[in-house]
């Protein structure tokens, strides 16, 4: 180890290595980790072409107790692929290592050593770089993703993940009153302190009105990162793409967990009576729009998102050669088909209870049988083809053009929220 990392986080970690986990539980379950699913970063930052086969290099930075580790490693483990688990926490390091010798992972480089230190470690360049609720906790941030920026291929990109500053404000009135309340005390009497707040908050207190906003605050690990810790700070919008976007050049794609953009677009959020800012909302910048939601919405407590270099890392829309398939719900083509029939020019309306996401797509013309084709295997070219054999279209046959076009709202409503992707033909 060197001395180039703050000596009370690195002392956290020892004695409560985060996030704290069971490593038997790896033989009841797998945890999935939302920005190391395969198929969401081959469609975010891969243009959808990568297959992962041919010597991907991924790089966990600050890696803790290895739920990316190990959910990557499970994904790569047929592969030539490798993974450098990287993490200042000798302790958290070692359950890290337990879970994968449980699932027999042998993918695995172990280093224990700060982010900072990335520069000079010689590991090469990487593909793939999870990041994930690490540079909050430094006292130069940008220093870090300029580490990381130093091991990144310049085709490869960066799963990130940063707090959120307005959708944590009651956290941070807890840090505040906890801070006044443990001038002087152990570490053992802060986390009882905690505790004892935690059991007494009164109703109206922000912290206790954001319900389970919060995540989990159960163990002592989980108080202690939320509430007690030494280093945290938290970013608005504005002051990511001031950072990223205007600092270091980088493209931004947030997608929550769970949830995907829906929480960033304000045309979803604001709901469908406010017509006139609606309308206005087109307008605006991305950034701005983006800004509008976080503040409209409240409860981003955490930026997700994927960083590369130029704009055409994402699979593109409107291409033929592309793969439709549905991601991270029970969906089928034939459900979506009855769901988006035409229906006398009127929208169809989506409820998706478990978000509280409303989504609203014209259905067009063509939309229910072109999800009818819709299985995973077939490009749009095999898809469209198909729609053209049907007997309501074989007197006037769509071209490809309309068929994107009339297909264009329902899968911008779907892709808001990471139910539909995309995937090259090649990576069938």
């Amino acid at each position: 180890m060197t001395t180039n990392y703050l000596t009370e986080v690195k002392a956290q970690y020892e004695r409560l290595p985060y996030p704290p986990c069971e490593p038997q539980d790896e033989y009841k379950r797998l945890m999935h980790t939302w920005l190391d699913s395969l198929p969401l970063m081959n469609h975010y930052c891969f243009q959808g072409k990568e297959n992962f086969k041919n010597g991907f290099r991924v790089l966990v930075a600050g890696a803790g107790t290895g739920d990316a580790t190990i959910y990557l490693g499970e994904q790569l483990k047929d592969t030539n692929a490798e993974i450098v688990h990287l993490d200042l926490s000798g302790a958290s390091i070692a359950i890290a290592k337990e879970r994968a010798a449980i699932r027999k992972l042998t993918n695995i480089r172990w280093i224990q050593r700060s982010i900072l230190d990335l520069p000079k470690l010689e590991l090469g360049l990487f593909d793939y770089i999870n990041c994930v609720g690490v540079l909050h906790h430094l006292a130069d941030p940008n220093a870090g993703m300029c580490a990381l920026l130093s091991v990144l291929k310049p085709q490869g990109a960066i799963g990130l993940m940063v707090y959120g500053q307005i959708g944590r404000t009651g956290i941070y009135h807890m840090q505040s009153l906890l801070k006044l309340a443990n001038r002087g005390c152990n570490e053992d009497d802060k986390l009882t302190h905690a505790k004892e707040v935690l059991a007494a908050l009164p109703a109206l207190n922000w912290y206790k009105l954001a319900g389970d906003d919060y995540g989990d605050d159960q163990t002592d690990a989980a108080i202690y990162d939320s509430l007690l810790h030494s280093q945290d700070r938290a970013y608005t919008v504005p002051q990511l793409f001031e950072w990223l976007e205007d600092g270091h050049n980088l493209t931004i794609a947030l997608t929550d967990v769970n949830r995907g953009r829906f929480p960033y677009l304000p045309e979803m959020t604001l709901g469908r009576d406010a017509h006139k800012l609606r309308h206005h909302l087109k307008d605006l910048s991305e950034r701005d729009r983006y800004a509008i939601s976080e503040l409209l919405i409240g409860d981003l407590t955490r930026h997700t998102m994927y960083l590369t270099h130029g704009e055409d890392a994402k699979s593109p829309y409107g291409n033929l050669e592309y793969i439709p398939f549905f991601a991270h719900d029970p969906f089928s083509g034939k459900a979506l088909a009855e769901l988006f029939a035409p229906n006398k020019g009127e929208p169809t309306v989506l409820h998706h209870q478990r978000l509280g996401a409303t989504l609203v797509a014209n259905p067009g013309k063509y939309s229910g049988k072109i999800f009818a084709h819709i299985d995973g295997l077939r490009s749009f070219q095999e898809i469209f083809d198909l729609v053209r054999t049907e007997p309501e279209c074989r007197n006037e046959p769509p071209d490809n053009a309309q068929l994107f076009a009339d297909f264009r709202q329902p899968y911008d409503a779907l892709s808001s929220i990471e139910r539909i992707l995309l995937r090259h033909q090649s990576c069938r």
